[in-house]
């Protein structure tokens, strides 16, 4: 048996300095965490492992967004499961600005003022939906030109190829996906700003289709090339089902982490803890695998500034 330590906090220690004292402690959520670090860098170091991040679009309309970027600029994760709205907001914070609000405000007011609220962060109109109106009809006419039938992945690296030279280029998790390769999968593409802009382009252009079913060929293809397959996981929903679906067909996850809030008992996929997939298969019976309860905005920073320091 293994005796718990107490953490010993001092001036000047690094974030990976903290998640170490949190492996001893043997408390709760912050050894759990610590797991969550050793997990990640074990399936990030393994070269024969296709790491799979999947991820819910709210936090793409926090700052958290910079943390996914740098994932995928330096070349972290190797595959992206998302939802339309990730598109949305990551999109829409190239051109426009998102900003500080309250989980307080009067929503009755905001809506009087054109601004949309995601818990306490503000996205006005002219932020949202009208910028991405504006700036996407001239790419998905530019793109129809050359191409009328995408997958979502072909559509986001034709976005993110249009990106170069934008200001802000560099800020987007869509334009790393174009510039470093990576596939970023939307199986839910119409449910959201960008969706609603292509169906709108649709009605013009009938000819142009988003063709879900190339994505999920492009999946078999990466799953079944694969030796080894690990996630970083955070929420659940469609992203995550995606990602656990498709490994099931070689044997399940060999490395998972999973950030959640959800609760477990109502049966939901979110709530659900990484064990229960491996009653179907979708995780390997074998595998490294851990459920960390917390959010993510502050979760995932700290993870990933630990991995940096490792690596």
């Amino acid at each position: 048996m293994r005796r718990v330590e107490d953490i010993e906090v001092k001036a000047g220690m690094t974030v990976n300095d903290l998640v170490k004292e949190f492996m001893k402690s043997g408390g709760f959520t912050a050894k759990d965490l610590a797991v969550a670090v050793e997990i990640f860098e074990e399936m990030v170091r393994d070269e024969k492992t296709t790491v799979f991040l999947s991820f819910p679009a709210c936090i793409v309309a926090t700052g958290t967004r910079g943390v996914i970027k740098e994932l995928v600029k330096r070349k972290l994760v190797d595959v992206i499961i998302t939802t339309c709205g990730t598109l949305d907001h990551d999109l829409a914070r190239v051109w426009r600005d998102y900003y500080h609000g309250s989980f307080m405000l009067d929503d009755v007011e905001l809506h009087k003022k054109g601004i949309n609220r995601i818990g306490n962060v503000l996205a006005p109109n002219e932020s949202y939906g009208l910028i991405l109106e504006e700036k996407l009809m001239p790419m998905l006419e530019e793109i129809y030109s050359e191409k009328r039938r995408l997958s979502t992945r072909e559509l986001i690296w034709e976005i993110g190829k249009r990106l170069e030279g934008e200001q802000r280029a560099e800020s987007s998790i869509v334009y790393w996906c174009w510039k470093n390769r990576i596939p970023m999968f939307v199986p839910g593409i119409t449910d959201g700003a960008v969706g609603s802009q292509l169906w709108i382009f649709y009605q013009t252009h009938k000819d142009f289709v988003i063709d879900v079913l190339k994505d999920e060929d492009e999946l078999s293809d990466i799953v079944f090339n694969s030796e080894r397959t690990g996630a970083l996981m955070i929420g659940g929903g469609i992203s995550k089902h995606h990602t656990i679906w498709w490994n099931q067909f070689i044997g399940g996850l060999e490395y998972v982490v999973y950030l959640t809030t959800a609760v477990e008992w109502d049966g939901s996929l979110s709530g659900a803890k990484v064990r229960e997939a491996i009653s179907w298969g979708k995780v390997s019976e074998k595998a490294k695998h851990v459920t960390v309860y917390g959010d993510a905005t502050v979760l995932l920073p700290i993870i990933v500034a630990s991995l940096l320091e490792r690596l």
